[in-house]
């Protein structure tokens, strides 16, 4: 059954749907005169659509044909949309174990660009407990999440994020920074005060896939009258630990 077509929808970017769909049917090595004829739209409109697909990678053209089909990002896009489900799938059942436990929210989050996404939650049972933030993003540096990822990748990574912030980071911030995920790196575990919002404090360990590339971060928050440090040390850094190698074993990852 066709979906109601909602008043606040874009034609072009409609289009620009209907035509990757058009390209993803395996049997078809379609040419613009086809596009158009099986959208009933006009060459001219196809074509401007197809140049504008084109300049972002998502559609490749065959010279010699006159073909289109989908470029390597698309298929690219396609598997990370997967891999998020994937991800959420696999590992609820353990924030929903870690969030049972210690009556915290409980939160798997990814990098995206240069910020953390938080994927899913599974919340707190607590009166007092901060608002909910799936689907917001905040700047790696500014969360637990963010510096747990960060810790792992290549060293380099915050040089070039820097010069691309409009303020420019003194060196006295960015030794800081890089003297912090150093820590968290040799220790396996960030632990961020404030960072999300005031009296909030966030722990968050990387998680691994069979490569042994991150694929995110299991994250605890509360406020900073339950997440004592004893509290931190003793209950929650352990089962986060244990949690995040249960996920990354579920992907493949195993220590050497």
């Amino acid at each position: 059954m066709q979906r109601e077509k909602s008043p606040y929808s874009v034609q072009a970017v409609g289009s620009a749907v209907a035509l990757l769909q058009l390209l993803t049917e395996e049997h078809l090595a379609p040419t613009l005169p086809y596009i158009a004829e099986t959208m009933g739209l006009s060459r001219n409109k196809v074509f401007r659509l197809l140049v504008t697909l084109e300049e972002r990678g998502l559609v490749e053209k065959e010279e010699s044909s006159g073909c289109y089909r989908l470029g390597f990002p698309a298929a690219e896009l396609a598997q990370k949309v997967l891999k998020s489900v994937s991800l959420i799938q696999i590992a609820h059942p353990v924030m929903e174990s870690l969030a049972r436990k210690h009556d915290e929210a409980v939160y798997m989050t990814v990098l995206s660009g240069d910020e953390v996404l938080f994927l899913d939650m599974v919340d707190s049972g607590q009166q007092i407990k901060a608002a909910p933030l799936v689907g917001e993003r905040f700047p790696f540096f500014t969360n637990a999440a963010g510096k747990a990822i960060r810790a792992l990748e290549s060293r380099d990574i915050l040089e070039r994020f820097f010069r691309k912030r409009p303020r420019r980071q003194s060196a006295v911030e960015v030794r800081l920074l890089e003297e912090e995920l150093n820590q968290i790196r040799n220790r396996g575990v960030a632990v961020d005060t404030g960072g999300l919002g005031e009296g909030i404090i966030t722990v968050a360990v990387a998680v691994r896939d069979y490569a042994g590339k991150v694929v995110g971060a299991l994250t605890m928050l509360g406020p900073s009258f339950r997440m004592l440090t004893e509290r931190l040390e003793t209950e929650i850094i352990p089962s986060l630990v244990e949690g995040a190698e249960i996920l990354s074993f579920k992907f493949g990852y195993a220590k050497i």
